[in-house]
């Protein structure tokens, strides 16, 4: 584990889940059990999601989450370490998150996520990681973890001068004072509705807002105007992770320094990638394949 002082590019706060997929011919009916044709267990949660995202981008990335101590516990943790990623786990004692997937033939699916050690990514766990907050060039952040870890991380990045991104997924209401503290917010086109529409988080002290728009590419919202960027053209398969690889790849474009244009484009590329490929963390794409996706 990398000492507090360590300056990295990008600091992901968020959640990490152990996805549970049952594949079905049709869901089942309410009291009613049918039987599955294929199971599989996946990494994921947003926060994780992100963190890998970033660190296959390029970025030097840490990785600030809660899991439980048990067996899903100790998988998420060893995947962050293949991946490269410094993780700094909170060991809590309520159990890994989990998300229950079933699926079905038409690739419908219903889902329900049991956030446990995520719920408990708290204030002190904010606080006790201050030190990598203060030195990080980038913080990025979802709402899978209390919404009042996720202001604080975004205060305590702010006053060390990082650039502060928040993907508002799932989508919640958020306060003035956590909007204030966004460099840039990364929406979907429906996240960006609930929140408003894109003038509206611009009012509240946003920066720059960049709606992912799938298949139509990314729009980017400042108060000088739009910009469109165009999508990359790809077979899409799966967009499961679509959402996560474009926020991993904005935070690690920006690190490098790139313009919120340059960096916009990367995001599309690698949104795009992902959507070539089944599953959320299997799907993210590399450097080399964004390079070459947009060169």
């Amino acid at each position: 584990m990398s000492n507090g002082s360590h300056s990295y590019d990008v600091v992901v706060v968020g959640s990490s889940n152990l996805d549970l997929v049952a594949t079905v011919e049709r869901l089942p009916a309410p009291g009613e059990t049918i039987l599955g044709t294929r199971f599989a267990e996946f990494p994921g949660g947003k926060g994780l999601n992100q963190a890998v995202a970033c660190r296959r981008s390029g970025a030097d990335t840490a990785f600030i989450t809660c899991l439980g101590k048990d067996n899903a516990g100790d998988t998420l943790h060893r995947l962050m370490i293949q991946e490269g990623i410094a993780a700094y786990v909170t060991d809590d004692d309520d159990p890994t998150g989990r998300a229950l997937i079933n699926v079905d033939t038409h690739g419908e699916n219903s889902i329900v996520v049991v956030p446990g050690a995520n719920a408990n990514l708290s204030l002190s766990v904010i606080e006790a990681h201050r030190d990598i907050l203060l030195h990080s060039r980038v913080l990025l952040c979802q709402l899978e973890i209390p919404l009042a870890s996720v202001e604080s991380a975004l205060a305590i990045a702010k006053i060390g001068g990082a650039q502060t991104i928040l993907n508002p997924a799932p989508a919640s209401e958020l306060n003035r004072s956590i909007l204030q503290l966004c460099d840039v917010i990364m929406p979907n086109q429906h996240e960006v509705a609930l929140l408003g529409g894109a003038s509206a988080l611009l009012d509240a002290g946003v920066s720059i807002v960049v709606v992912t728009l799938g298949a139509r590419g990314i729009k980017i919202i400042t108060a000088d105007g739009e910009q469109q960027i165009p999508p990359f053209a790809v077979r899409a398969i799966d967009t499961t992770g679509a959402g996560d690889a474009a926020c991993g790849a904005l935070a690690c474009a920006l690190a490098s320094g790139l313009d919120i244009t340059t960096a916009a484009r990367r995001a599309s590329a690698a949104g795009a990638l992902a959507a070539t490929k089944h599953g959320a963390v299997t799907s993210l794409p590399t450097l080399s394949e964004i390079d070459y996706l947009v060169n």
